[in-house]
């Protein structure tokens, strides 16, 4: 477990997660709203990354991003619809499913329609240890299929000991979240903009934003 508490302790656990991450490693980590887990975006870290979560093959994992410039070096592109999206909610509890990427992802981070999805985050740490990397890292709930996610560092060490025992899971601390719905997931590969899961930004505000947002 390395705390991931205070800015201090941010600043001395980052060095050693960046390289664990390097190295194909897989983080527990906190986000806006559970905890997470992740690693690289590259074939060989998303599939150990598969195996850890017990998730079925072909479901594909979000990636975090820690500003604009980090998304357009991935190669993906905002359409005008998911840029106003952006511009009104970034960073945020918003994922966009975006056309792009291709020869600079893996296949394994691409949905079965095509598209990659990617989110600023807003949390303060993980943005800073993302631009750190200077690469996106994957995102998915920390939890097993079928299990809640969790929402305190303790219950993320306690669904995968071995992986943490092997020091192949590095937990990061932040304590306990407050329970939050998931970030809101919207499509926006094809012809209009579609909300794929209805999560912490109500549909309502994004049509404020987007009139032809389907459902």
């Amino acid at each position: 477990m390395i705390p991931f508490r205070t800015d201090a302790d941010m600043a001395a656990a980052i060095p050693e997660v960046v390289l664990h991450l390097v190295r194909q490693g897989i983080i527990g980590y906190p986000t806006e709203t559970v905890y997470g887990l992740g690693s690289l975006a590259t074939a060989e870290a998303v599939v150990a990354l598969s195996e850890l979560k017990g998730r079925q093959p072909g479901k594909p994992f979000l990636l975090l991003v820690s500003d604009l410039a980090m998304l357009y070096r991935a190669g993906l592109r905002l359409t005008d619809t998911a840029a106003r999206l952006a511009a009104a909610f970034w960073p945020g509890p918003l994922t966009l499913v975006l056309p792009g990427g291709e020869g600079v992802l893996p296949d394994v981070v691409r949905g079965p329609e095509g598209g990659v999805a990617a989110r600023w985050t807003s949390h303060a740490g993980i943005a800073r240890l993302i631009a750190t990397l200077g690469s996106p890292i994957t995102s998915t709930s920390a939890n097993r299929p079928g299990q809640p996610a969790a929402t305190e560092s303790t219950a993320v060490s306690a669904m995968f000991p071995d992986a943490v025992g092997r020091g192949k899971l590095q937990v990061l601390d932040a304590g306990a979240l407050t329970p939050s719905p998931p970030s809101t997931l919207v499509d926006c590969t094809g012809r209009s903009p579609r909300v794929v899961r209805v999560g912490a930004l109500a549909p309502a505000r994004l049509r404020a934003i987007v009139p032809s947002l389907e459902l």
